[in-house]
């Protein structure tokens, strides 16, 4: 994955966030991740292509953008981010330590929370973490957790290391957020990831992520063409079984798992209940939380 989709992840965050009051996921600080030329050049872009979405639509450029953020790069965006902070903020409750925010991009989880007992190891592509450390500079962002930020390639064994000489504690319990990952890897190179995981996972350690189904919709359809078009192919499928049996074989077992009425129900009904735009989450997606069973 490039820096576009992370960029276009932030903007979708930080587009909900500024332009309504009820939020399905509040992240107040993904604007400032973004320069305003970026934020004014995504918004452009999005409302242009409003006819690969919608053929034929009739509206000004901001019911444009507002419609594709709403139909297209918000729904899945937000679901994920509410249901993983929803896990993560019951698993600092009952004491987890360590959080590692994988493929991290533009996340702002460690410059929000409030918790300066908490570790967030933050693992991404080289120059990503380097684009995002000098993002989080200019801005002037005091974390007050311990910020971990690891440039790495999670295709390679290497990055376990790196975690572990960073100060990561595989005897410790952590949570594990994954999201956005599943799309882009292979069913071989994803379990491999989870084996990975799970090699330095003690037990009651927690994954989260969002994952491709075998049922998808025009949502899930789309996303798939715009991937592809920016030469990030979204690569696997899977129905509950093949996860369970994934996970099983790895070593964690399924703790929740939402479908996207499920998560609609679960996040979307304030919004949907207050605000004249409603959204739901996106056919095709599941949202899943795994825990490491012990030996």
């Amino acid at each position: 994955m490039d820096n576009m989709t992370a960029l276009v992840s932030a903007f979708a965050r930080a587009y909900h966030y500024k332009n309504n009051r009820i939020h399905i996921f509040a992240d107040p600080l993904a604007k400032e991740m973004l320069t305003d030329e970026e934020y004014v050049s995504i918004s452009q872009n999005m409302s242009q292509g409003i006819s690969f979405f919608v053929p034929g639509f009739q509206g000004t450029p901001e019911e444009a953008l507002r419609f594709i953020v709403n139909h297209q790069l918000s729904p899945s965006v937000l679901a994920r981010s509410a249901f993983c902070e929803r896990a993560i903020g019951n698993a600092v409750m009952i004491g987890y330590g360590q959080i590692i925010i994988f493929a991290c991009g533009y996340d702002t989880f460690s410059l929000r929370t409030k918790d300066e007992r908490l570790q967030v190891f933050e693992l991404d592509r080289p120059e990503m973490i380097a684009d995002r450390q000098r993002r989080i500079r200019e801005k002037g962002f005091e974390p007050v957790c311990s910020q971990i930020c690891i440039g790495c390639d999670l295709a390679l064994p290497g990055w376990k290391d790196d975690l572990l000489s960073a100060g990561f504690h595989a005897e410790k319990q952590f949570f594990g957020s994954l999201l956005g990952i599943s799309y882009y890897l292979s069913k071989d190179e994803f379990r491999k990831l989870i084996t990975e995981i799970a090699s330095i996972s003690c037990a009651g350690s927690t994954i989260c992520f969002d994952y491709p189904q075998t049922s998808g919709g025009t949502e899930s359809k789309r996303n798939r063409e715009l991937a592809a078009a920016a030469g990030e192919q979204m690569k696997a499928q899977y129905s509950y079984n093949e996860l369970e049996e994934l996970l099983s074989e790895t070593g964690f077992l399924v703790y929740e798992h939402l479908d996207a009425d499920e998560a609609t129900n679960a996040f979307f009904q304030e919004y949907n209940s207050n605000m004249e735009y409603s959204m739901t989450a996106p056919a095709g997606v599941g949202y899943c939380l795994a825990v490491k069973q012990a030996e």
